[in-house]
């Protein structure tokens, strides 16, 4: 592994252009001043693996809706006709998505982590902050494998020549008290706008939802209340399924009755449920781009044990080949299933951190970013750009 130090950090650059709104000043200081390099064989790979990878999970998917495995890779009950009927609808498009991957920049193969491809965030950090930090440094712009913002344009303006019986107006949706959340939607609502979408926001709690009408936001100034043909959510399927089963029910009226589109579109949980990687490895044994995975430890090989839906490494458990636990992270999601995928290691600086690459696909693979921590990428994890020489 090579670096690149730039004297200008992102966090300067950031303050300079007055993009300060794009990260708060609590994921600030993860932002580094080096970049990692890559050569353009290296981007190639990420990109081609990333496009199999994601017509793989496709296959699967069907395989899942073909089968009636939904109970199997733990998808509430409530969720799946609206799961189906998204499938079905080739209108419901997913906006995107982000593959975490091992390797490829260490001289070994690059394999599957997982997929995020229901909320996925590092969008600003991999769209906007580690190109400006490119640019800010005097850097050739196109020395990186990235194109996430130009993308998504791309892929709203396909949402809305698909859905042209519906209004290009879109509500973006976060919880509160997730401010990270604010600023993956901040990146997401200026993309939309580019490909001619009238956008806003509101917190879930602001938005209403009826089974006839569709989803509306009532106007501070006037108290009237508008119509939105199409909703953006960071919040996750299964906690809606778990938590709200009324609201779950009254989405699926909602796509059902065209009243609006709702991104990313339901079957997008099929994907990002772990249990997908065991039937990734039951369909595409010994892939190279995969890792063996199953429902129970794997026989005499260190492994890595994950829940269903954990999320930013919480609930991660590395086993050694008797089963015995290595490494954890603690996590609110200790009572689901888990799968057991096979271990592999993180390409490793000198100073003993571990990075990961995350590479995002909408409608094709459009960037590449690096996550580096411990061997267990989590939350505290730093973000390191990238570039291509």
């Amino acid at each position: 592994m090579t670096f690149e130090y730039l004297s200008k950090s992102p966090k300067e650059t950031l303050r300079e252009v007055g993009w300060d709104w794009m990260l708060g000043e609590d994921t600030l200081s993860y932002l580094s001043n080096e970049m990692i390099k890559i050569s353009e064989e290296e981007a190639n790979n990420y990109y081609e693996a990333t496009n199999e990878l994601f017509e793989m999970y496709v296959a699967a998917g069907q395989y899942v809706i073909d089968n009636q495995l939904f109970t199997e890779i733990g998808i509430p009950e409530n969720l799946i006709p609206l799961i189906k009927m998204t499938w079905e609808d080739d209108r419901n498009i997913q906006l995107y998505g982000r593959f975490d991957l091992a390797g490829g920049i260490d001289g070994k193969p690059i394999k599957l982590i997982e997929f995020n491809a229901d909320t996925a965030t590092c969008i600003p950090e991999t769209a906007v902050v580690q190109w400006l930090h490119l640019k800010a440094n005097g850097l050739d712009e196109s020395s990186q494998f990235n194109s996430v913002f130009e993308t998504l344009i791309e892929q709203f303006r396909e949402i809305k020549k698909q859905n042209t019986d519906l209004e290009p107006k879109i509500l973006f949706s976060t919880m509160h008290d997730f401010p990270e959340d604010n600023t993956n939607v901040e990146v997401l609502m200026k993309a939309a706008q580019e490909a001619g979408f009238q956008t806003d926001f509101a917190y879930i709690d602001e938005v209403e939802f009826s089974k006839i009408e569709g989803i509306f936001k009532q106007n501070e100034q006037t108290s009237d209340f508008v119509k939105f043909d199409f909703w953006f959510k960071l919040i996750p399927y299964e906690s809606i399924a778990w938590d709200e089963p009324e609201l779950t029910e009254i989405l699926t009226e909602i796509v059902k009755n065209r009243k609006a589109v709702i991104l990313n579109p339901a079957y997008t949980l099929l994907f990002q449920s772990k249990a997908i990687l065991k039937i990734l490895w039951e369909l595409y044994p010994h892939h190279p781009l995969l890792l063996e995975t199953d429902y129970q430890a794997l026989r005499n090989l260190k492994s890595v044990q994950k829940v269903f839906f954990g999320r930013e490494g919480a609930n991660v458990k590395i086993l050694n080949e008797f089963g015995f636990t290595e490494e954890k992270a603690d996590g609110e999601y200790e009572n689901q299933k888990s799968v057991y995928q096979a271990f592999t290691d993180f390409p490793k600086d000198l100073y003993g951190n571990y990075y990961q690459a995350g590479v995002f696909y909408s409608g094709e693979a459009c960037g590449l970013g690096f996550r580096r921590g411990g061997k267990i990428i989590d939350n505290k994890a730093g973000f390191m750009g990238h570039l291509v020489k």
